[in-house]
């Protein structure tokens, strides 16, 4: 009867453990969500400027790869790019003018406390001849919306800029 009075003994043990476990995972859980959106817009603040360096070389193939399949750029006075290819067309056609040149700088990034959504924000300056053989420089600014896809990865759903006209 001593050996039947040890097991269950055990069992309780282990039972007691585990719900332990369980309720410090879950507080510890809580507590990463709770801490983790400036985390992470700090990481997203990263990635724009990740991006920005990829326009920079022209890296068309790695500047599309920021967006989601489902992706929309807004480009200025030009129609809606609906898709990453759409998007990719874009840059396409602002890459195969060999004077143009963008980079922008992330000012302001955030993260919703569900952790699924974020976005960043600042200004950009790009250049080009322009059709009388002028260098044109503008500057503008940008808001992107980001999305955690299931993998992890953040990508980009939806990416609106435009020039300062003043």
């Amino acid at each position: 009867m001593n050996k039947f009075f040890r097991y269950k003994s055990l069992q309780s043990l282990r039972s007691i453990l585990t719900a332990g476990g369980v309720i410090v995972l879950l507080f510890s859980a809580s507590y990463v969500l709770a801490a983790d959106p400036d985390t992470m817009a700090k990481a997203l603040a990263h990635l724009d400027d990740e991006w920005s360096k990829a326009a920079v070389a022209k890296d068309v193939d790695r500047v599309a790869s920021f967006y989601a399949e489902n992706a929309i750029a807004y480009p200025p006075n030009e129609p809606m790019a609906i898709g990453r290819t759409a998007a990719k067309k874009v840059w396409a056609s602002y890459f195969a003018d060999p004077t143009f040149s963008i980079s922008w700088k992330t000012l302001h990034s955030g993260v919703s406390t569900s952790g699924d959504l974020g976005f960043t924000a600042g200004t950009y300056e790009d250049s080009f001849k322009g059709p009388d053989g002028k260098l044109v420089k503008e500057k503008g600014k940008y808001v992107c919306t980001w999305r955690k896809e299931k993998d992890g990865t953040w990508k980009a759903i939806h990416d609106i800029w435009n020039l300062d006209s003043k």
